[in-house]
């Protein structure tokens, strides 16, 4: 019996697939090049005069809240928000981004779109409502993303670290949610926390006898991260 011999060409098997090195929610994203874009309108479309105007009507400055609401402009209704978009400076800002990029990216996976932007609002709001109990009237403006970025951490530290303490770039975001009691009792999430307050203190404390430096917001820092570690339950969909 003749058989027939198969001719056909081998495929070649296919290459195995790869992770993008660099891999960013889309979130993220726009919400980098929007921090981006305002800094660049701000230092070179804005005269310094410009600038300045924004700054007033944008920055949180807490001397605002002890004066009648009504007797000043709306800007005590959104800037507790919009501070969050400002920054100080190039150095301000790609510092900011960097730590946003890497706490705000298994975040983002875990809890969407939607409520990336509701955390990103009330975070802002968190956190600069415990700068102003601190500085009361002070006359001193607040700018910065600091403040939400701190949060994104706060909130990381509650499902980043598996139960070996390690962190899964690709899969964190997965992880069960801690409850505060068991975070409070994870070796990680403690020996990451106590990292995170000393170097906010040292660098807060520090920038006060800097010369020619503006101070640190380091309480808005501590209200963020309280935010997001206390309450992100709120916006977690996932069952803890």
């Amino acid at each position: 019996m003749n058989g027939t011999e198969d001719t056909r060409p081998e495929l070649a098997p296919e290459p195995p697939r790869r992770e993008p090195a660099f891999n960013l929610p889309a979130p993220l994203v726009v919400m980098s090049a929007v921090l981006i874009l305002i800094h660049l309108v701000r230092v070179y479309l804005l005269s310094p005069e410009q600038d300045a105007e924004l700054i007033f009507n944008f920055a949180f400055l807490p001397a605002r809240y002890s004066h009648p609401l009504a007797d000043q402009g709306l800007a005590w209704l959104w800037s507790p928000v919009t501070y969050s978009l400002l920054h100080g400076g190039f150095e301000h800002l790609i510092f900011n981004l960097f730590w946003m990029v890497a706490f705000g990216a298994p975040v983002v996976r875990r809890i969407g779109t939607l409520r990336f932007v509701l955390f990103w609002l009330l975070s802002a709001v968190g956190a600069i409502a415990l700068h102003l109990a601190m500085h009361w009237n002070d006359m001193s403006v607040v700018i910065g993303a600091s403040g939400v970025v701190s949060g994104l951490m706060g909130a990381a530290a509650r499902f980043v670290f598996s139960p070996s303490g390690r962190v899964s770039r690709q899969f964190a975001h997965l992880n069960r949610r801690l409850s505060i009691g068991e975070a409070l009792s994870n070796r990680s999430v403690l020996v990451f926390t106590g990292i995170w307050f000393i170097t906010n203190l040292v660098v807060g404390v520090a920038s006060l006898f800097a010369v020619g430096g503006a101070p640190i917001a380091w309480e808005a820092h501590v209200g963020g991260f309280l935010f997001g570690f206390l309450l992100f339950g709120l916006f977690d969909p996932r069952q803890a």
